[in-house]
């Protein structure tokens, strides 16, 4: 029905951000591996270690260009996927239990299989903090090879995608949180706490403000870090809490709008100030702005910024990987294998068991369209998980050597499963999949309105 195509039109434009930007994050990896495996590499290494920070008096802070990407633009990364998972959770595939459940196993065994075949391949002492790395989809990276296989996959299978990787960005959230933190330190806790009150106690007095709720969000970070726990964590969070319903509404925006032009056409021609205009486009303009809730208009105005800005600098900045062997020892050589094997072999596995059992027992069904040759390519584009991986290799490693091979398994698997999920698509999935399910759908849709 046409309000089924309007609510859907958010969805296909996220999901077409997501694939130019996974082309875009190619080209920025690929101009990182060139760039650290060429005579200029260690202008690359100078570059993010350059220090960056400011002086106020006796106070001052300085970190690194790297950290300022990793720490703090990364942190609008995970702000946007704390909104998402909001969304979702509220009138998206996680909305229904129902809907949720096979993505949500999908993902579990998505998360468990790849951990498990590292901590088998890579267990030593020395090497097991990486076990974390396996974990994670990286969604712009695999709606772009969806987006390749062209009229092979339903929209159905896209959305089943975006579904497990909010999940899987849920689960690797959690990971960090949990294992990737260091001791914590009550007074940072408390600075933090003091900034999530802010923003609570801003959302209760109705400030609409979006701005506004940058101090109190900063202070959030900053007791975050202070405390110890990675500062992305306050950035999901408030992506979290930010409200999901609209003030107004498409209904009140309309109803709101009408109202300001019927004014308008009453008045008579030349008999309106300017301080009536400016009045009347003053209402119109808080009818636009409040006609989406604020998470959703978050999601509208920084995802593309995410998608085209702070994705690609990340990955230009992490993904300048040594591929000289000579460097890595046996203990490298481990955890690159490991990580490799995880996604590629481990993700695949865990998606489609986990799949299959929860449709074998009836808790969870499988979207109108899709087979098991479906979920088998879902599975194998899950195991991209070049962002999130990358992110999480930084924080489970301190030896410079066991970050350089757990970044180049990242590499090397995402690629890989790149590459096996395209032969594999063209394979297995037919080319008129897409348009007989869409077909499906359109003759649903005239019975309906008939």
């Amino acid at each position: 029905m046409r309000l089924t195509r309007l609510a859907g039109r958010p969805l296909e434009r996220f999901l077409r951000i997501q694939a130019a930007s996974g082309i875009l994050l190619l080209l920025a990896a690929a101009v990182a591996l060139v760039w650290a495996n060429s005579p200029w590499a260690e202008s690359y290494q100078r570059l993010w270690h350059t220090p960056v920070g400011f002086r106020l008096g006796a106070h001052h802070f300085e970190r690194s260009l790297e950290w300022f990407v990793n720490d703090g633009l990364m942190v609008i990364f995970f702000f946007v996927v704390g909104l998402e998972i909001r969304r979702e959770l509220h009138h998206g595939e996680l909305s229904e239990w129902r809907r949720a459940s096979l993505p949500a196993a999908a993902a579990l065994g998505g998360m468990l299989a790849p951990a498990g075949l590292y901590l088998a391949l890579a267990g030593a002492p020395h090497t097991r903090s990486g076990w974390g790395v396996p974990m994670a989809t990286d969604i712009a990276f695999a709606v772009g090879i969806l987006t390749l296989l062209g009229k092979r996959v339903p929209a159905a299978l896209r959305v089943l995608l975006l579904a497990l990787a909010v999940i899987d960005d849920l689960g690797a959230i959690l990971i960090i949180a949990l294992f990737y933190s260091s001791g914590i330190d009550t007074s940072g806790l408390f600075l933090a706490a003091v900034g999530f009150a802010g923003v609570f106690a801003m959302q209760r007095l109705g400030v609409r403000m979006k701005l506004a709720y940058v101090i109190p969000s900063l202070v959030a970070w900053a007791g975050t870090y202070a405390a110890g726990i990675h500062p992305t964590i306050a950035g999901v969070i408030v992506g979290l809490v930010t409200p999901i319903r609209a003030w107004l509404g498409p209904d009140g925006f309309l109803l709101g709008v009408r109202r300001e032009l019927d004014h308008l056409a009453e008045a008579p021609a030349g008999s309106l100030s300017s301080h009536e205009l400016a009045e009347t486009l003053r209402h119109v303009d808080v009818a636009r702005r409040e006609a989406m809730s604020p998470a959703e208009s978050l999601i509208e105005a920084l995802h593309p910024w995410v998608a085209f800005g702070i994705m690609p600098i990340f990955a230009l900045a992490n993904a300048g990987v040594s591929l000289s062997g000579g460097a890595l020892d046996t203990s490298a050589w481990q955890v690159l294998f490991a990580v490799a094997i995880g996604l590629v072999v481990g993700k695949p596995l865990g998606v489609l068991l986990m799949s299959w059992v929860t449709l074998r027992l009836g808790i969870g069904t499988l979207p109108a369209g899709l087979t098991y040759r479906h979920l088998a390519v879902l599975g194998v584009v899950a195991g991209i998980g070049f962002t999130m991986a990358l992110f999480i290799a930084q924080l489970a490693f301190t030896d410079a050597r066991l970050l350089a091979a757990a970044k180049l398994g990242v590499l090397v698997a995402s690629g890989g499963a790149a590459v096996i999920g395209l032969v594999l698509g063209r394979a297995i999935l037919s080319g008129s999949s897409a348009s007989n399910a869409a077909q499906t759908a359109d003759e649903a849709e005239c019975s309906t309105e008939a």
